[in-house]
C-alpha cells in the first residue's frame, strides 16, 4: 500500500491537473454519490490535501471529496479525448478545461461538508499529517510523550496513524534504523536525546521520501549499493528490503522480522537496544 509520501505526490499531480479550475463535468459510480455530481459542476477546485493515506479534494462550495485508495485504488490523469487504457473499474471522474482526473478501483469514497470532516470515522482518529500540515520535530516529540504513545513499542507505534499520519511500513524500518533503535524499545525506554533524534527522523525521513520519490537512503550508501550491484528496489532504502545484505553502517547482516503482522527490516548490531 502506498504510504504518505506517495499519496502526497499523487495529490500534487492531481492539483497540477485540476487545481484552481472549475469543474465542467463530474461523474461517480456509486449511486449515493451520483445524485450529488451535478452540484459540483461550475464549482472551482480550491485545493488537494492529504491526511495520511487519504485524499481530500476541496471545492469552493465547501464540499470535500474524500477517497482512500486502500490496496487497489489509483488516480489516472488524462485528456478528455484520451482516456487511459485500463481494465480497472472507474469510480470517480472529474473534468475541467479538457483535463480529467479519474479514480479507478477504490471503494472508500464520500462527499463531505468541510466543517463536518472531523466527524469522519477514519480522519477523526488521525494525528497531524507530516506532509500536508506544518508538523515540526518539536510537535512529534510532544506527541511521543503522550500517555497513549509513551509506553508502546516503537515497532507498533510507528504504524499508528494516531501518532502522526503518513507513516507506513518502509518508513518505519528506515526511521528506526537511522535512529539506531530496536523495534521493541518504547519512547519511555530511551533518553531525551534519543527521543529528540527519533522525532527529527520521523519528520526528516518522511519528507525526504516525498521529495525524492521514495528514496530514504543516503547518497554515499546509495553509491556503495549500486557499486555492489543492488537493484533500485534495494538501494533506495538503507535497510528495508535488504534482508541478507550487509548493513551500510556496521557490516552486519540485515534481518527481517514480523511486527504487527507486517515485515520490518533491522540491523542486529546497530539496533541492539543497548543504551
Amino acid at each position: 500500500m502506498p504510504e504518505g509520501p506517495e499519496i502526497r505526490r499523487a495529490a500534487d499531480r492531481i492539483e497540477k491537473q485540476i487545481g484552481g479550475r472549475v469543474i465542467d463535468d463530474a461523474w461517480f459510480a456509486f449511486p449515493e454519490l451520483a445524485s450529488q455530481a451535478s452540484a459540483l459542476v461550475g464549482i472551482q477546485v480550491t485545493a488537494i490535501d492529504t491526511r495520511g493515506k487519504a485524499m481530500l479534494i476541496r471545492f469552493a462550495n465547501q464540499q470535500v471529496l474524500y477517497s482512500h485508495n486502500q490496496l487497489y485504488g489509483v488516480w489516472k490523469l488524462h485528456r478528455t479525448d484520451q482516456p487511459p487504457a485500463t481494465q480497472r473499474s472507474l469510480r470517480v471522474r472529474l473534468e475541467t478545461e479538457g483535463r480529467v482526473a479519474s479514480l479507478y478501483s477504490a471503494s472508500d469514497i464520500s462527499l463531505w461538508q468541510a466543517d463536518e470532516l472531523d466527524q469522519h470515522p477514519f480522519l477523526a482518529r488521525l494525528g497531524p499529517d507530516l506532509l500536508s500540515e506544518h508538523v515540526t520535530a518539536a510537535d512529534v516529540l510532544t506527541r511521543l510523550a503522550l500517555k497513549q504513545f509513551y509506553r508502546r513499542s516503537m515497532g507498533a507505534l510507528l504504524l499508528d496513524q494516531g501518532l502522526v499520519a503518513g507513516l507506513g511500513n518502509y518508513l518505519r524500518s528506515e526511521i528506526l534504523f537511522f535512529a539506531q533503535l530496536h523495534p521493541r524499545q518504547r519512547p519511555a525506554d530511551i533518553t531525551h536525546d534519543q527521543q529528540v533524534m527519533l522525532a527529527g527522523l520521523i519528520v526528516g525521513v518522511t519528507r525526504q521520501a516525498y521529495e525524492l520519490a521514495g528514496v530514504t537512503n543516503t547518497q554515499a550508501w546509495i553509491e556503495q549499493a549500486i557499486a555492489s550491484g543492488e537493484s533500485r528496489r534495494q538501494w533506495r532504502f538503507a535497510v528495508f528490503e535488504r534482508a541478507g545484505l550487509s548493513c551500510h553502517r556496521c557490516g552486519d547482516i540485515i534481518e527481517r522480522m514480523m511486527v504487527s503482522s507486517r515485515r520490518l527490516y533491522w540491523c542486529p548490531t546497530c539496533q541492539s537496544g543497548i543504551k
